[in-house]
């Protein structure tokens, strides 16, 4: 029998003996260099591979499904543990989005917002017509200042450098400002939010339907306002019962809020809930919060940004003096074929299957008056010009932007030939992708962001990604967008001692009872590794399978 043995581990390539992994390889290889029928792992019994197994069995995480490799710098594979199954990627997913638009819109790409006057312009300075603020999926038109700085040594981090310090309407302001001095005196029509640059597909297949009321999962659109997200402040009121004293920033008429929430005892637990129905602008407060309790402050999703923008600058226009007789009202252009993104983005479906443009159409009906202001005289009052694409790279990955991701997704689909569909960015993706020289079978991705629970990739194809980066004229200015260890971004927290803090350079993903973390590591031989650990069925509400992961990492450094 160990003569059997023996031979099956020769026939399965004497590399794995020699300390070097068969990605192809299924079976570990056991401390005696006999081939072992368990678990997926490959590779020699080194003190790495004895350090992981002991770390993945440890009671708290030994039910947790776990996918793990390791591979030099020069693609030279170091370790595996199911390297070829498939993992849900959370945020990961950003990684392969942020890449693909760097290498193929380019890092210099910028992206111009205008606001466009159209109708009969009168010599008292009346439009007879329309304003209509006009998107192009710019990301950053908010209070976010930019470039992103790094943190110096002894700082507190990157929230110091992502601070909202300034108004998040400014832009909005400024082109009010504009229409101010153009002449403009008063609008015989609506100022209308327009957002038709890409169809309107405010949230990716499988996302979560409570995860809309976020500011994490706000909705996508190519007018995009203070990343489509408002901030409420609850607070405790004056006395045992009283009412809770809710802000609302920006303090637009958006949302009807009603509160029901009330002051608990001091040392009661806060529990304020917030609701609001997919589509609709009530959003309900509700729960208690302790009286001396510190604010309860969430970031939750604007329902309809480009109606948000147009309602922002109507009130603006009015405080300058400038009368407005319409409404604020969006223009959005909606895909009427539902199953579009199976047969446009190339990830599930037949060989024969054809590419054929969806069905749309703009909602609202363009009116009798919106066909006036058309046929009218047509000027650019404003245009605002966005960051270059790589300062939002940075933001993407560094605080792990849902939103941010997504728009990329549809630049990617825009800029390919297509119109900015969920689909069209998908399918640019997936062929990226394959020219990187990864396996076909090793990922499907319904959006960008990671947010969807149909995204799949194998640890294999997202090292294999993280190895193809590293030789690209991009590199540097990609891999810096990757959050530190200890120092920013989402990794913050985590790696925040020596050796490991300020050498680990990785992105974070987690979604449900799924995790990942992958990336770059700086080893105590001063060697790089990249690295990819992935988690799926964590037990809820535990973080054992994260601390886990950090050892894990912890063990790559200092084994390589």
């Amino acid at each position: 029998m160990m003569r059997l043995l023996r031979c099956a581990a020769w026939m399965l390539g004497v590399a794995a003996v020699c300390g070097r992994v068969d990605w192809a390889q299924t079976q570990s290889v056991g401390c005696d260099g006999l081939v072992v029928l368990k678990a997926g792992r490959s590779g020699s019994c080194t003190e790495l591979s004895k350090t992981i197994a002991a770390l993945v069995e440890a009671p708290a995480v030994a039910r947790d499904h776990w996918g793990i490799a390791v591979i030099g710098m020069d693609g030279a594979p170091i370790y595996s543990l199911n390297e070829g199954q498939l993992f849900q990627p959370a945020s990961n997913a950003k990684l392969f989005t942020t890449a693909a638009a760097m290498a193929l819109l380019g890092p210099k790409s910028t992206y111009q917002t205008k606001l466009l006057a159209r109708g009969v312009f009168g010599d008292d300075g009346t439009l007879t017509g329309h304003l209509v603020l006009v998107g192009n999926g710019d990301a950053n038109l908010s209070g976010r200042v930019l470039p992103y700085v790094a943190p110096t040594e002894g700082s507190n981090g990157s929230k110091a450098s992502f601070a909202e310090e300034r108004d998040p309407l400014r832009y909005l302001a400024e082109m009010a400002d504009q229409i101010a001095a153009s002449g403009i005196k008063s609008v015989k029509g609506d100022v209308i939010g327009d957002d038709t640059v890409f169809p309107w597909e405010p949230y990716a297949q499988d996302w979560a339907i409570d995860d809309a009321v976020w500011g994490y999962g706000a909705p996508v659109s190519a007018l995009t306002i203070n990343d489509n997200q408002i901030k409420v402040t609850v607070s405790p009121g004056s006395a045992l019962g009283a009412p809770v004293n809710v802000v609302i920033d920006p303090a637009l008429p958006y949302y009807t809020v009603e509160v029901s929430a009330t002051t608990g005892v001091a040392k009661s637990r806060s529990a304020i809930q917030f609701e609001r129905a997919l589509g609709s602008k009530v959003l309900r407060i509700y729960g208690t919060i302790g009286l001396h309790a510190k604010p309860d402050v969430e970031e939750v999703a604007i329902q309809d940004p480009p109606e948000y923008a147009a309602v922002a600058l109507k009130g603006m226009l009015e405080a300058r003096g400038i009368v407005v007789s319409g409404v604020a009202k969006a223009r959005h252009r909606v895909l009427l074929d539902a199953e579009s993104f199976t047969r446009e983005s190339g990830a599930i479906v037949d060989a024969e299957a054809k590419d054929v443009s969806p069905q749309q159409r703009v909602e609202p009906p363009d009116d009798a008056q919106f066909d006036a202001a058309m046929n009218g005289e047509e000027r650019t009052i404003a245009t605002h010009q966005s960051a270059p694409l790589v300062q939002d790279v940075v933001v993407t990955n560094k605080t792990s932007q849902n939103l941010h991701a997504e728009l990329l997704l549809r630049q990617l689909g825009a800029a390919r030939g297509g119109d900015g569909t969920v689909a069209q960015g998908a399918k640019v993706l997936r062929q990226f992708l394959l020219d990187a020289g990864i396996d076909k079978d090793d990922f499907v991705f319904f959006d960008g962001s990671g947010l969807s629970g149909h995204d799949l990739v194998t640890p294999r194809a997202t090292v294999r990604l993280l190895q193809y980066a590293s030789v690209q004229p991009w590199f540097a200015d990609w891999k810096s967008s990757l959050p530190v260890g200890g120092v920013d971004g989402s990794l913050e927290g985590r790696f925040t001692a020596a050796p490991l803090k300020r050498h680990v350079f990785a992105k974070t993903g987690t979604l449900g009872e799924a995790r990942a973390l992958s990336g770059y590591v700086e080893c105590a031989s001063g060697r790089t590794v990249i690295f990819s650990v992935m988690v799926g069925n964590h037990l809820p509400q535990t973080n054992a399978d994260r601390d886990v992961t950090n050892k894990i990492v912890a063990a790559i450094a200092a084994a390589n």
